[in-house]
């Protein structure tokens, strides 16, 4: 079916798909899942015409839709090729062929790209597609070129609090400014169809000129005697010049206003370019609700996560000016004009991101783009966000960083990859990430030793008890006037529950049963009591004889409890119903 739900007609009975190596052997033509052609010639390559062939065999094999999906694939791996035949063309003893290449070649190749991004690309590249030559599928030169390289760390960092806030505040005031002016001329626009303005006047020609622009894309032209294409005499007389914000702009974003938009949309949704330069137009739930906030069912492409997976959906709610679903509407109601002009030209062109090319400028077109219609463009290209951020004051293109940003310090989560891509690429390589995660783990770990301290058993140890230690309701004190909890000299006031982790307290084996005795009263405890009440109350003592009982070990622990006496049990319970407070 068609997108427009029309039973799409089938190829002819005989049809096969063209195959991406000529009868000549030396051209391949890559048809791109749209349809597209590019054609690479081997035969400009600086090597032997046998060294030629195979590699076009070997580059045909990879050209089809399931592999190399669009061209941008299929020239990476072309201009990677020029560059290792014209260092096979420098070396003393130029291979004639791929079965002549020797270990000592590969190893030096390897060697000179090594240490760089594209160093590691090219020899993960070119490795891969020359071992799926049969004669390179085992021996030396085969293991020479599935030897793996180490990844170079990204040099690309995170942006800092106020950079980030300064590049959503450019890109808000710039979508902001366009959006605001097409709503102007379109409310004018209406009003114009509706009948409201008198023949003939100022606001009414304005009309006339704004419908042909929302029908045609253009204001009607007459060319001067030095072929310049200026609006005819009515219209330029209300339009005031023949500037693109006087004539075409009033129904239509520019590059640069398309590029904002696209970095709008990296901000809120985590995006890199590749999905925002070709994002579909959402579509909107046709139950919105009794509140009237439509929800938009957002399709994202990733080729990348390969075969059965390229495709995922996203639903957002615009339910105010702050949510993600506001910047949808917003974007629709910006190019829908564009939008509706393509329609009319290219029936089925669903694509979002919509703006006019400024006549007398330079197309940005490559195969890898959705082709032109009339004079409107699609997406948001690399140039396109360098230039956006040049005319704001910004240093570069905001999209890779800022994309990281958002994946690792806003959202703080995948955005289009999987867990390990996330952790790898953007969170563990930022450094703005670990001086934050720095400050976190200090934090953690000092809280961790502090509830370790307070939670283990800190009176030591004995086998006997020492005569000048002065007894206590659960062990022997060695310093009762120098307390760690109530200070030098002034005698210890503390609980006698907290000498389990106290410095000066000393346990030998007469202490054993009724410590035991009051485990075991605190375990019992624990199911008569709320958990936060329990634990607020007997928690840290419970740990702490968690411990002792842990150290002495389970043998030890039942003799213990075999040994509990009557005056143990009398104790305890003074202890824990307060008695021994007083």
């Amino acid at each position: 079916m068609s997108r427009r739900g029309r039973r799409a007609s089938l190829p002819p009975g005989d049809h096969t798909r063209p195959e991406p190596l000529d009868l000549g052997g030396l051209v391949v033509r890559h048809v791109d899942r749209s349809g597209r052609v590019r054609a690479y010639d081997f035969a400009t390559l600086p090597v032997a015409e046998p060294m030629q062939r195979s590699l076009a065999v070997l580059f045909a094999a990879r050209c089809h839709p399931n592999r190399w999906g669009s061209h941008r694939s299929s020239r990476l791996a072309f201009q990677l090729l020029e560059k290792f035949t014209v260092f096979l063309s420098g070396l003393e003893r130029t291979p004639r062929d791929v079965e002549e290449l020797t270990t000592a070649q590969v190893k030096q190749w390897r060697l000179s790209q090594a240490g760089t991004a594209g160093g590691h690309n090219a020899i993960t590249r070119v490795g891969s597609l020359l071992r799926q030559d049969a004669r390179l599928a085992s021996g030396p030169v085969a293991d020479e070129l599935a030897v793996r390289t180490q990844r170079p760390k990204s040099k690309t960092q995170s942006y800092s609090e106020d950079e980030f806030d300064r590049i959503k505040r450019a890109a808000r005031r710039t979508f902001r400014a366009a959006l605001l002016r097409i709503n102007d001329n379109a409310a004018h626009l209406e009003r114009w169809r509706a009948g409201a303005f008198a023949p003939g006047s100022h606001d009414f020609i304005l009309g006339e000129a704004l419908d042909s622009l929302a029908r045609t894309g253009d204001i009607p032209r007459r060319v001067s005697a030095k072929g310049a294409r200026n609006p005819i005499w009515r219209f330029h007389r209300v339009l005031g010049n023949t500037s693109p914000a006087a004539t075409w702009q009033r129904l239509f974003l520019s590059r640069l206003e398309a590029a904002a938009l696209g970095v709008l949309l990296m901000v809120e949704f985590g995006w890199n370019l590749s999905v925002i330069h070709q994002a579909k137009v959402p579509k909107a739930s046709p139950d919105p609700g009794e509140d009237g906030h439509p929800t938009y069912r957002i399709p994202v492409v990733k080729y990348r996560r390969g075969g059965g997976r390229y495709f995922e959906t996203r639903n957002v709610t615009d339910d105010g000016a702050r949510s993600p679903g506001r910047l949808i509407t917003d974007a629709l109601q910006a190019t829908r004009f564009a939008r509706a002009v393509v329609e009319d030209l290219a029936p089925g062109t669903d694509l979002l991101i919509v703006w006019r090319w400024a006549q007398g400028g330079h197309p940005i077109t490559t195969s890898d783009h959705h082709p032109p219609v009339g004079l409107f463009r699609f997406g948001v290209v690399e140039s396109a966000g360098r230039d956006w951020a040049q005319a704001e004051g910004l240093d570069g293109s905001p999209f890779r960083r800022g994309r990281r940003t958002v994946n690792a310090l806003v959202r703080r989560e995948p955005g289009q990859n999987s867990q390990a891509t996330h952790d790898r690429d953007y969170v563990l390589v930022d450094q703005r990430v670990q001086q934050e995660a720095a400050d976190i783990i200090a934090a953690g770990a000092e809280d961790a030793a502090a509830r370790a301290r307070q939670a283990v058993l800190v009176a030591e140890l004995r086998a006997d008890p020492d005569p000048d230690d002065r007894e206590t309701a659960t062990v022997d004190c060695h310093d009762y006037e120098h307390s760690p909890f109530t200070g030098p000299g002034k005698g210890c006031r503390a609980s006698f529950l907290t000498c389990l982790g106290c410095t000066n307290a000393r346990i030998h084996p007469g202490h054993h049963p009724r410590l035991a005795h009051l485990h075991r009263a605190l375990t019992h405890l624990r199911t008569a009591q709320s958990p936060p009440v329990w634990e607020a109350d007997w928690g840290e003592a419970h740990a702490r004889l968690e411990d002792l009982k842990r150290r002495l070990g389970e043998p030890v622990w039942a003799q213990a409890l075999a040994r509990v006496t009557d005056t143990d049990r009398d104790l305890i319970d003074c202890l824990l119903t307060g008695v021994l407070d007083a």
